[in-house]
């Protein structure tokens, strides 16, 4: 049984998308099994943080200025007291708009006053609760709520609607000639259920995927198995 950073045993999750759903499972068939190695505990803060200086930046450039963020911390990592302590003048120096320097303020003093709960609190609370709560954080919004969910608390039943790379995967996989509507995709979901973060992984995996359409080979079918 193959453990994964999801709570999920992903051989049977695999089956399950593939019975419900044949053509995310020819995908399943190409990309193989879905990442099964659990991430290293990380605080809220320096996670969210990360997002917010990714927002909007080619990934490149968003890797070069959020190391410029972490060098400013003492320790290779700012701390939320460290953050607040920065001046404009600093963060910009790393590379932060105007906009982005707020909310990074914002994130800090939000951690520190207990409104971004430690990571053993989020854990136990709801999604409804996290998003109530992270949401307060100026520049968290919805999208940057559900990349957390799936990434750092590895909940399995996560569908970003709104998030291109699965508007254009479904629209590959299903064939769409137009990027389909935020609430197609949420109303087709339903029979991914309790699944959908991984059926997510699938799209986005076909979104890279030029040749989506192919059927699967003998050699792509071998390759879906985890081990």
């Amino acid at each position: 049984m193959a453990q994964t950073h999801y709570d999920v045993d992903a051989e049977h999750v695999m089956r399950e998308l593939s019975r419900v759903d044949r053509k995310l499972a020819r995908v399943i068939r190409r990309a193989g099994c879905f990442p099964t190695k659990k991430r290293k505990p990380q605080p809220p803060f320096a996670s969210l943080l990360q997002s917010i200086v990714y927002q909007q930046l080619a990934g490149k450039a968003a890797a070069t200025i959020f190391g410029r963020v972490k060098a400013l911390g003492a320790s290779g990592f700012p701390t939320p007291e460290e953050i607040l302590a920065l001046d404009a003048a600093q963060l910009r120096g790393a590379g932060l708009s105007r906009q982005k320097i707020a909310a990074v303020k914002d994130l800090a003093l939000k951690t520190m006053d207990g409104t971004v709960p430690p990571l053993a609190k989020l854990r136990r609370m709801s999604e409804e609760e996290i998003h109530e709560r992270l949401t307060r954080v100026r520049g968290i919004g919805e999208w940057s709520v559900q990349m957390f969910l799936m990434s750092r608390l590895g909940r399995a039943d996560v569908l970003p609607i709104h998030d291109l790379g699965i508007r254009k995967g479904f629209q590959i996989v299903y064939g769409h000639d137009d990027v389909p509507k935020p609430q197609v995709i949420l109303e087709f979901g339903e029979r991914w259920r309790p699944y959908r973060s991984i059926a997510s992984w699938y799209l986005w995996r076909a979104a890279d995927q030029k040749n989506a359409k192919k059927p699967a080979s003998k050699k792509s079918k071998e390759k879906a198995g985890c081990r």
